[in-house]
């Protein structure tokens, strides 16, 4: 396989992932519950909130976040996942 073909398979999972990330955020958004930071916060039941842990697992590998936390690399990895989601649309 062609490495161009390669990255065009890679964008197009990318932006499936993107899409299924926030489908089931939007399936768990209820009236919006702020935080004290002024984040939205999701609560995702099992067992969408394991499919949701494993996206924001591997989007953060890939993309290459950190964070002082698990939960700061997840949170940074789902904000690039939203943002490849909205450029998507």
């Amino acid at each position: 396989m062609m490495t161009a073909e390669r990255m065009e398979r890679a964008a197009v999972l990318g932006v499936a992932v993107a899409e299924e990330t926030r489908r089931l955020l939007r399936l768990h958004l209820r009236p919006a519950v702020l935080d004290d930071d002024g984040k939205v916060v999701v609560d995702v039941p099992y067992p969408d909130a394991a499919v949701v842990t494993a996206l924001l697992d591997v989007a953060a590998e890939c993309f290459g976040e950190r964070g002082s936390s698990v939960e700061e690399a997840r949170q940074a990895a789902l904000e690039t996942l939203l943002d490849l989601a909205d450029d998507a649309a």
